[in-house]
């Protein structure tokens, strides 16, 4: 089961929710069982625990391996502003699409069970 990591948590949780998601609400972890119980949401066919950017060294599933990967290699030099944020606004961007990719799969796989 995914941990997802996002830049806006409590939104991402509210659209699980609105999915019938059961967040936050005290079910069983029977797979996320390190996940926080307030980032913990239990769908019919699984479970996702969410996870902010500040909780992201909180994340099981990812290796430090793979944070770095995600990162370039620091420049001898600092970086142009410009270059700096582009850096960041490609890596946000990617996060994102992951996170909006699982959601969309949650409510395409809770609306299959439904019809």
């Amino acid at each position: 089961m995914p941990e997802q990591l996002t830049k806006h948590p409590q939104v991402t949780l509210q659209v699980l929710r609105s999915s019938g998601a059961k967040c936050a609400q005290g079910e069983a972890q029977d797979i996320l069982t390190q996940c926080p119980a307030e980032r913990f949401c239990k769908l019919p066919g699984g479970e996702i625990c969410v996870f902010g950017l500040s909780d992201a060294s909180r994340m099981t599933q990812i290796t430090a391996a793979e944070w770095k990967a995600l990162t370039p290699a620091a420049p001898s030099a600092a970086p142009r502003s410009e270059d700096a944020l582009s850096g960041e606004a490609l890596l946000s961007g990617g996060l994102g699409l992951l996170a909006g990719a699982a959601i969309g799969f949650a409510v395409s796989r809770l609306r299959q069970q439904h019809h």
